[in-house]
């Protein structure tokens, strides 16, 4: 099975959307939870590691930081 890779920063769209509208998040904070803010209203959500990886639909654009 591949192993999904995202960083820090990226964009990513998910597939259900926020109830502003949208469904591209940001990715802010990474560990055995993960924090995604919305792109349109700025809110932000915690979702365990796991029910983020169910959710994620593919990611949009990769962060310019580093490359771990």
């Amino acid at each position: 099975m591949k192993e999904k890779v995202y960083q820090l920063g990226d964009l990513v769209i998910m597939k259900k959307p926020h109830p502003c509208g949208t469904n591209e998040w940001e990715i802010i904070r990474m560990g055995m939870d993960i924090r995604i803010k919305c792109i349109a209203c700025k809110r932000s959500v915690l979702l365990p590691r796991n029910e983020f990886e169910k959710m994620i639909k593919k990611v949009i654009e990769k962060s310019e930081g580093k490359n771990e």
